[in-house]
């Protein structure tokens, strides 16, 4: 009798998530597009490319969920059809937001570390590793001599660094 239960409950756990299953997917909707017109929409989206969400920074306006995103690009929507031109939106978009919105900012003054600063900065850890490994060699060259003149020549060294300092 207690297995034909478990049988039986099992069976209607079965029933009822099959029920569950079947409710949900009657539910849902297809998504709607976002503008009636596809090429208004494609439009947006290329726009939308080239601006950078001011919340997810690392992101652009069009594959951001924040919600300043969906309102830049519904922004970016009345604008187009108010019959604005992309350079207008995104000249617009400058002024209210500075060069930071811009995914691709153009080269001037203020960003010249941005463009350069990296090239700059593996520059001087390339020097420090040539550097590093020149010092190197001249220690492994030292040990490979008589005892003495190593000792004399790692007084001689550590004199020259102190004078240096």
């Amino acid at each position: 009798m207690n297995r034909f239960l478990n049988t039986f409950q099992r069976m209607t756990l079965g029933i009822l998530f099959s029920l569950f299953l079947c409710t949900s997917i009657s539910i849902a909707n297809e998504a709607k597009p976002l503008a009636d017109n596809p090429e208004l929409e494609a439009k947006v989206q290329t726009i939308a490319i080239e601006l950078r969400c001011l919340v997810c920074q690392n992101e652009t306006i069009a594959g951001s969920h924040a919600d300043l995103a969906v309102d830049l690009r519904n922004q970016i929507r009345d604008q187009l059809q108010s019959g604005k031109s992309k350079d207008e939106i995104i000249a617009y978009m400058v002024d209210r937001y500075g060069d930071f919105v811009l995914y691709k900012p153009p080269v001037k003054s203020n960003t010249l570390v941005l463009w350069f600063g990296p090239f700059v900065i593996l520059l001087i850890g390339l020097w420090a590793l040539l550097r590093h490994i020149r010092q190197d060699r001249v220690v492994v060259k030292l040990d490979s001599g008589n005892p003495d003149d190593v000792l004399k020549a790692r007084a001689l060294l550590s004199s020259v660094e102190k004078d240096t300092k």
